[in-house]
């Protein structure tokens, strides 16, 4: 189910960049013909049918988008309903073993003097 969700996905940006550049290539109303972005270059491919090829495509991108949209939010709540409790837990770290501590090396005493070492004659 993952794999379909990542395809969706990635679809779903291709579709939201066309869309993105859709809107922006359109001419707008109110003005004479200056678009967003190039005019001058949808209208030489397109000719004189260019309004009507932008809009069906903002159309169709439009409603590819909010399928694919829902689409994914689907899949998404079947993911989460159909999980396991294995998947749910937290993952475990296991640490690593603790490098073994040198030995302790006894510490230098001084010397003990005997006893009969310190009595006078």
């Amino acid at each position: 189910m993952s794999v379909l969700i990542t395809i969706f996905s990635v679809v779903l940006c291709f579709v939201s960049v066309a869309l993105i550049f859709l809107v922006l290539m359109q001419k707008a109303k109110s003005d004479g013909g200056v678009a967003a972005m190039g005019g001058g270059v949808a209208e030489s491919t397109f000719g004189a049918e260019t309004g009507n090829v932008l809009s069906k495509g903002t159309i169709n991108a439009a409603i590819a988008f909010f399928v694919l949209s829902f689409a994914l939010y689907l899949a998404n709540v079947y993911q989460s309903k159909h999980r396991t409790a294995a998947e749910d837990k937290l993952p475990t770290v296991i640490a690593p073993a603790s490098p073994a501590k040198p030995a302790a090396t006894p510490a230098a005493t001084p010397a003990t003097v005997p006893p009969s070492a310190t009595k006078k004659p």
